[in-house]
């Protein structure tokens, strides 16, 4: 019997994390309510608090479901990174990014509602600290590659290091939105392994 009511709680939970993900996605987060959310659930609002004390930790757990594509990137590159040269594990950073993305429905969709469907502000504002400490976290692995691989390679780089790697993310992440605003007119992950040996090159790196 026990195991029968853990079960069915975790149904419920489960059940309750892909009705935020529509309603989230269908109305943004400052518009939705829980009680949106319990209907489309088909269950209560009781429900929704024995398992999330406010939409802020809701969001939050429909996130960690998927895992946000900055921080499962950054993980994937750390349990490459004693085993891989530096560009190797830069563009396999990359092809997981954008893999993630173009292959999965649900982390495709969180994304789309993290990026464009929430406002940062009141009970979310933690949510935005999360992003910018994962893209601080991306930013730094980036750098960190391309000096390892100047070194490696003897490049002089064009410009500072940290710019380097800024430009880096900001042609990918204008990949990304490009293809999430405009319904994946691309081949989002062979694009992006295009465009990103492209930009190395442009660096000075043997590609």
């Amino acid at each position: 019997m026990a195991r029968r009511t853990k079960d069915d709680a975790d149904a419920t939970r489960s059940s309750l994390l892909d009705a935020a993900e529509r309603v989230f996605y269908d109305k943004g987060v400052a518009r939705a309510s829980l009680g949106d959310i319990a209907q489309a659930a088909g269950a209560t609002r009781g429900a929704i608090y024995w398992h999330f004390k406010d939409k802020a930790h809701l969001f939050n757990a429909m996130m960690d479901r998927v895992t946000l594509p900055l921080e499962s990137a950054c993980n994937a590159g750390d349990a490459a990174c004693s085993a891989a040269a530096p560009l190797q594990r830069l563009r396999a950073l990359v092809d997981h990014l954008l893999g993630s993305i173009e292959n999965d429905e649900h982390t495709r969709r969180v994304f789309e509602i993290a990026m464009y469907r929430v406002e940062y502000v009141s009970e979310l504002s933690g949510v935005r600290e999360r992003h910018l400490a994962s893209q601080a976290r991306f930013h730094a692995m980036l750098a960190r590659d391309l000096g390892e691989a100047a070194e490696q390679q003897r490049v002089t780089l064009p410009l500072e290091l940290s710019a380097a790697a800024t430009g880096l993310w900001a042609l990918f992440d204008g990949l990304l939105q490009t293809w999430v605003l405009n319904g994946a007119p691309f081949a989002l992950r062979a694009t992006g392994r295009q465009v990103v040996d492209v930009y190395l090159h442009g660096l000075g790196f043997a590609t």
